[in-house]
């Protein structure tokens, strides 16, 4: 009934959800509306490659949530959250069967970092030492709404700042690392956010997360990546929120600059007296939600260039029992691997051909050991592994090694994780091929017909660029968690910080709105 809810969120993915939970606690009565079947949206585990099988479909590390205080302040470990961080944590394996492994000592990682250079060990321990003295900054950049870039380059060293915010992976690596496999390592590092090797923005990202996956480790989710959404839907429930599910928003009515009620596909209208925080693709929210008529037509045609990034492609295999990696032991413990190298042009060339329309002929591939690190994913005595090519067209021309013909997803698919598994097997994982006993392959095309904020089969709800970050993500009129609409909030992953399981987007995004409305924000 109208006026029953004082704040409703479009969208339950792990950061609407985050936003629901604060809104909640602050004492607004919250719904949250859904279009499938199920909350999670890239949070979600489900039985892809055989029964019994269960795979995280998106995300799989659980990391930079570690660094805000959110799972902490929404309790979502009495609410049955539960990490798993093996020691070591990371892995890079290259083709002539040597790794280089991130242990959860510093001194760890430099030992096996030595085995290429030892100045690049010791670079390790400074560009370290450098993040734990930034850290607290760090995370308070990250936990609050983006500054100006006046006012973010307003300080004495603005000038290095900038120069490192803004700098390549490629010309980074080259002058702080002398090993080709450490320069390959950490400019593979930015591909989480889908940045080349040279593309600005690259050696900021890369010196973060390498350094974050030091300093907090890389966790897998005991019982699948699922239970990240079901613990934040436990506290969103104790406080009186509700979810609905199979209850897609088709559109947001305005009336004098606020939005009033929001029209489901199946034509309810759900009146609004309050709030609205959108967790869809800033692209969905402006033209399909909202629309032209109602934000104008230079707005509309901002967000119509919006840069969705790079696409990924998948392949989730049960095996009849473990495959172990020719690099050894240590790789077989880590939480996630990096395959490839040892050249920084490889991952250069990668990019490249992806631009290009071609199927990329030695991508990075990033392995997760599901079932290793955690035996309830899968049978007794069996095995589950996923793989993410890094990364596709979107769009096929055709393929760079000249073997896989025709340009639809639908039919090359199973032919390019043929050559995938292929190369996984003949030079990192020997005898692969023969321990698949079922799988599931996941094109670009697959992934946004999942889920509708998977456009173009990404993950990031738009890419990260100079243009689309801080406070101009995604576009400066929908920068900063607001919207052109004076009651609409953004809370996904398309405002600042961007993509990743953070809950950064959803926690900054209730703390703004709770700041408007004049209520304390229940931390």
């Amino acid at each position: 009934m109208p006026g029953d809810y004082q704040a409703i969120v479009i969208g339950a993915g792990h950061n609407g959800l985050t936003c629901a939970c604060y809104l909640a606690r602050a004492g607004l009565k919250v719904l949250v509306l859904e279009r499938y079947e199920t909350y999670g949206g890239m949070t979600v585990s489900e039985e892809l490659a055989a029964p019994g099988f269960l795979s995280d479909v998106h995300a799989s590390g659980y990391l930079v949530a570690k660094l805000t205080p959110a799972p902490d302040e929404l309790g979502l470990a009495r609410h049955g959250l539960e990490l798993i961080t093996p020691d070591p944590n990371w892995a890079q394996v290259f083709p002539d069967g040597r790794a280089f492994i991130i242990g959860r000592d510093v001194e760890e990682t430099a030992r096996s970092m030595a085995q290429f250079s030892r100045a690049d060990a010791e670079a390790w321990r400074g560009l370290y030492r450098r993040y734990l003295a930034a850290k607290p900054d760090i995370v308070a950049g990250m936990t609050s709404t983006p500054p100006p870039l006046a006012t973010e380059f307003a300080s004495q060293d603005a000038v290095d700042q900038y120069r490192f915010q803004f700098q390549s992976a490629r010309s980074w690596v080259e002058e702080t690392f002398q090993s080709p496999e450490m320069r390959y390592f950490f400019a593979s590092c930015a591909l989480h956010g889908a940045l080349a090797p040279d593309d600005a923005l690259g050696a900021n990202f890369a010196w973060l997360f390498a350094a974050a996956v030091q300093d907090v480790g890389v966790s897998i989710i005991k019982g699948g990546m699922h239970n990240v959404s079901r613990a934040l839907a436990e506290d969103l429930a104790s406080h009186g929120g509700e979810i609905r599910v199979n209850s897609g928003v088709k559109s947001i009515a305005v009336e004098k600059g606020r939005a009033i009620s929001v029209r489901l596909d199946d034509g309810e209208v759900i009146a609004l007296d309050g709030v609205l925080a959108s967790n869809v693709d800033p692209r969905h929210l402006a033209l399909d939600l909202l629309g032209e008529a109602q934000i104008g037509e230079s707005v509309a045609g901002k967000i119509k260039r919006y840069d969705w990034g790079q696409s990924f492609f998948g392949i989730y295999l049960a095996l009849d029992g473990p495959a172990p990696y020719r690099a050894g032991a240590a790789a077989d413990q880590t939480g996630y691997v990096h395959i490839g190298g040892p050249s920084l042009d490889d991952l250069a060339e990668t990019f490249a051909q992806a631009r290009a329309g071609l199927l990329p002929h030695r991508p990075m591939i990033g392995a997760i050991n599901e079932a290793g690190l955690d035996p309830s994913r899968a049978p007794s005595g069996k095995a589950l592994m996923k793989f993410i090519v890094h990364f596709v067209p979107y769009r096929v021309t055709g393929d760079a090694s000249g073997r896989i013909r025709g340009t639809h997803w639908d039919d090359i698919k199973n032919a390019y994780a043929d050559a995938m598994i292929d190369m996984l097997s003949e030079h990192f994982l020997p005898g692969l091929r023969d321990r698949i006993v079922a799988r599931s392959v996941q094109s670009p095309l697959d992934y946004e017909r999942r889920i509708i904020s998977a456009v173009h089969g990404t993950h990031q709800h738009g890419a990260v660029l100079p243009y689309q970050m801080g406070a101009m993500r995604p576009i400066p009129e929908f920068g900063s968690y607001r919207s052109p609409v004076a009651n609409l909030y953004l809370c996904g992953a398309g405002s600042h910080p961007g993509s990743g399981v953070t809950m950064a987007p959803g926690r900054n995004a209730a703390k703004v709105i709770c700041g408007d409305l004049g209520l304390a924000f229940a931390a």
